[in-house]
C-alpha cells in the first residue's frame, strides 16, 4: 500500500509517489495533447492490461515484463497464485515529452522521472517513459509493496518491506529471463558516501519514525541498508532465520538485540561486522529465472484504441489525483462532447461527480455507463458505492439493488478485493451475518493486510456477539502509524474486556439462580421440578437478526439508570433504542456512554422484535 511520499535516492531520481501527495498536470487539454499522436493500442496479456502510443510491439515487451516480475515474485515468495487486490494500469508513453505532461510538479516545473506508480482505493496506475533505456526500476519497487499487500498476511517491520522492494526493483528482465539478485552500484555509492547504520538501529525503524518518514541523508541510507541486508539474507539463505526473529520480537516480546542474536546466532555487533564484510566485499550471488512458462508475448491480443479512449484513459489518471479531479472532470465532458457514446468516459465523469457528492449526476452517468457497457466492473461497483450513499444503507429495496450490483461486480472481476469487502458490509446490513462473514473473509484472501477490512470484521464478529473472535483480530492490528485507528481500536477492546466481564458475570449469576432439579430424600430419588423456570424476559419476544444503521444521535435519556433510552435520526426516521444496561454496551470511539451526547453521528448494530422494540448491540461514534 502507498502510503507516504517516497523518495528514493534523491541524487539520482525519483522512486516513487504517494497517491494522496502525487501531483500530475497536462498542460492542455488531453484532446489537444493526443490529437494527431500515433495510434494508440491496447495490448493484454494473462494478468495486464498495457496501453501505449510507443507502438504494438513495445506494448507486447512492457506486458511482458510484467508478466516476468509477476512470475518472480511468485517464485521468491513460493507461491502458485498471486494476487493484486486493487486492478492495475499501465500506461506506457512514448518519449519524455509525453512522459512529462504527467510528471509531478516542484516548484511549478515538471520533474524528470522515469516511471511513476499512483495508487488509489479502485484503481492503480503505472506509467513509463518508453524512451529511456529502463524505466521500469522505478516503479518495480511500489509494485512489490502491492503484491506483498495482496499475498503476506502479516505486516513486517519498515526495513523488511523497503528492503523487499528494493531487492525485487533491482530484478533485470528482458523479455526472455530475469535475473534476481543483481545489486545496483548506486547502492554502493551511496553507502559508501553516507555510511550504515548500525543493525540494531535499522530493525528499531518505525512506520512513524523520523527516518522513514522525512528526506535526507538518513532516510536514503535506511532504503539503501534494507535492500542490501535483503540481498545479504537471500544469498546466505537466512529467510527462514528472518522467521525466528519476528516471532520473537512480535509474538515473545523479545527485545530486538536479544531476537538478534537468538535467531541468527551472533549479536547485534557481530552482524554489524558480517554486513559491513558484505558490503566491502563487493560480491553477490545471483540466478536466472525463465520467462513464465505457456506465456508468449506474441501471443498477448492487441487492438487499435480509439484516440478519445486514449484521452479517458489519462483523464481517469488525473480524475485519482486529487490535486486536479477538476480538470479530470472538464476533459471527460469533452471527450463526450465528440464522443457522446463513450462507456469510459461517461464512467468517469459519473465518479467525478460521486467525489464531489453530487449524487443525481454521478447516477446519470452511471446509468449510460452501463448502458453502454454492461460489462465494465467498475460501473457496478460505483454504482453500488452510490447506492449506500444515497440511503445509508437503511433501504430494503437499496440493500437490495446494491448487493445484485456488487455481486455483478465480483463475477466480472473476482479478484477486486473492496468490491468484497461493501458486499459483506450490505450482507451485515440486511441481517445475513453467515453470509456476511463468508464474504469479508474472500475480501482478506485477496488483501489480507488491510485494516480497515479487518476492522470490519471485528464489527462483524461484535455484531453477532462473538467478542471471542473479535478480539484476536484487533489485536494483530498494527496501529503505531495510525492514530485513530489506534483510538478506535483501543475503545472497542475495552469494552470488549467489559463485554466478557460482564456476560462472565452473568453466567455465574445464572448458575447461582437456576433451579436445580429436587431430591426426595425418603427415596433416594432424584424428580424433576414440577415448574421449569420461566423463559428469561430478553427471549419472550421474537427478536431479528442484527441490523445496521448510520445517523445521528439526537439525544440520550438516563432517566431510568441502568438503561437508557437512544433518539437517533437516520434519513426521515426518527427511531428510539434501547441499551439495556450502559455499562455492558459495547461501545466504540468513546470509554463510557455519556448522557450529555447530543448531535453526534453514530453508527448502531441493533436488534428489533414483534413489538417494534429496539435493543442496541453496539454504539461507535464516527
Amino acid at each position: 500500500m502507498c502510503t507516504r511520499l517516497r523518495w528514493f535516492r534523491p541524487a539520482l531520481f525519483c522512486r516513487s509517489f504517494c497517491a494522496a501527495a502525487l501531483v500530475l498536470v497536462l498542460f492542455s487539454s488531453t484532446a489537444k495533447v493526443l490529437a494527431g499522436e500515433p495510434q494508440w493500442v491496447e495490448v493484454r496479456s494473462p494478468n495486464f492490461s498495457v496501453v501505449t502510443d510507443a507502438g504494438e510491439k513495445r506494448g507486447r515487451e512492457v506486458a511482458m515484463h510484467f508478466e516476468q516480475m509477476r512470475a518472480v515474485f511468485g517464485a521468491l515468495m513460493t507461491k502458485a497464485k498471486v494476487s493484486l487486490p486493487v486492478p492495475l494500469q499501465i500506461v506506457a508513453f512514448r518519449n519524455t515529452k509525453e512522459m512529462r505532461q504527467v510528471a509531478p510538479l516542484w516548484r511549478g516545473k515538471p520533474t524528470e522521472v522515469a516511471g511513476l506508480f499512483q495508487g488509489g482505493s479502485d484503481r492503480n496506475f503505472i506509467m513509463l517513459d518508453m524512451s529511456v533505456e529502463n524505466p521500469y526500476s522505478v516503479v518495480f519497487h511500489e509494485y512489490a509493496h502491492q503484491l506483498l499487500n495482496g499475498n503476506m498476511q502479516a505486516e513486517t517491520d519498515p526495513w523488511f518491506e523497503e528492503g523487499f522492494a528494493e531487492y525485487f526493483s533491482s530484478i533485470e528482465v528482458d523479455g526472455k529471463e530475469a535475473h534476481v539478485g543483481k545489486i545496483p552500484s548506486d547502492v554502493y555509492q551511496i553507502l559508501g558516501q553516507f555510511g550504515t547504520m548500525k543493525i540494531a538501529d535499522l530493525f528499531k525503524v518505525r512506520q512513524n519514525s523520523q527516518t522513514y518518514n522525512e528526506s535526507g541523508d538518513h532516510r536514503t541510507t535506511f532504503y539503501a541498508e534494507s535492500g542490501m541486508l535483503m540481498h545479504y539474507l537471500y544469498d546466505n539463505q537466512l529467510l527462514p532465520k528472518v522467521a525466528v526473529y519476528f516471532d520473537l520480537k512480535d509474538n515473545q516480546k523479545v527485545s530486538v538485540e536479544d531476537a538478534i542474536q537468538q535467531a541468527f546466532g551472533m549479536s547485534a555487533p557481530q552482524f554489524d561486522k558480517v554486513l559491513h564484510g558484505y558490503i566491502i566485499g563487493g560480491r553477490f550471488r545471483y540466478y536466472k529465472i525463465a520467462a513464465p512458462a505457456n506465456i508468449s508475448a506474441n501471443n498477448f491480443a492487441a487492438a487499435p484504441l480509439k484516440s478519445t479512449d486514449a484521452q479517458a484513459v489519462v483523464a481517469d489518471i488525473h480524475l485519482h489525483s486529487p490535486d486536479y479531479q477538476e480538470q479530470a472532470r472538464s476533459e471527460f465532458e469533452n471527450i463526450l462532447k465528440s464522443d457522446p457514446n463513450n462507456a469510459a468516459a461517461c464512467r468517469g465523469l459519473g465518479y467525478a461527480y460521486l467525489q464531489k457528492q453530487d449524487l443525481s449526476h454521478a447516477a446519470e452517468y452511471f446509468k449510460r455507463a452501463a448502458q453502454l457497457d454492461s460489462k465494465d466492473p467498475r460501473v457496478h461497483y460505483y454504482s453500488a458505492m452510490l447506492m449506500a450513499r444515497e440511503s445509508g444503507f437503511t433501504s430494503a429495496a437499496d440493500l437490495s439493488a446494491m448487493t445484485k450490483e456488487l455481486q455483478t461486480a465480483i463475477s466480472l472481476d473476482p479478484d477486486f478485493a473492496d468490491s468484497y469487502a461493501m458486499l459483506a458490509f450490505a450482507q451485515t446490513t440486511s441481517g445475513d451475518p453467515a453470509a456476511a462473514l463468508l464474504t469479508m473473509q474472500k475480501a482478506l484472501a485477496l488483501s489480507p493486510r488491510n485494516e480497515t477490512y479487518l476492522y470490519n470484521l471485528a464489527n462483524i464478529y461484535l455484531a453477532n456477539r462473538q467478542p471471542e473472535k473479535a478480539l484476536p483480530i484487533l489485536q494483530t492490528l498494527r496501529i503505531d502509524d495510525n492514530p485513530e485507528l489506534a483510538a478506535r481500536v483501543a475503545g472497542m477492546m475495552a469494552q470488549l474486556q467489559r463485554f466478557r466481564q460482564s456476560a462472565q458475570a452473568r453466567a455465574d449469576s445464572g448458575m447461582v439462580l437456576a433451579r436445580p432439579e429436587s431430591t426426595d430424600n425418603s427415596t433416594s430419588k432424584t424428580v424433576a421440578s414440577e415448574n421449569p423456570p420461566a423463559a428469561p424476559p430478553d427471549l419472550a419476544q421474537k427478536w431479528s437478526s442484527p441490523k445496521f444503521l448510520r445517523g445521528t444521535l439526537s439525544s440520550v435519556d438516563c432517566s431510568t439508570e441502568p438503561s437508557v433510552m437512544l433518539t437517533v435520526i437516520s434519513a426521515t426516521k426518527t427511531l428510539k433504542m434501547k441499551v439495556a444496561d450502559r455499562n455492558q454496551v459495547i461501545l466504540i470511539g468513546a470509554d463510557q456512554l455519556s448522557c450529555a451526547w447530543s448531535k453526534r453521528k453514530v453508527a448502531v448494530n441493533y436488534r428489533e422484535n414483534d413489538a417494534g422494540e429496539i435493543k442496541v448491540v453496539s454504539l461507535e461514534l464516527q
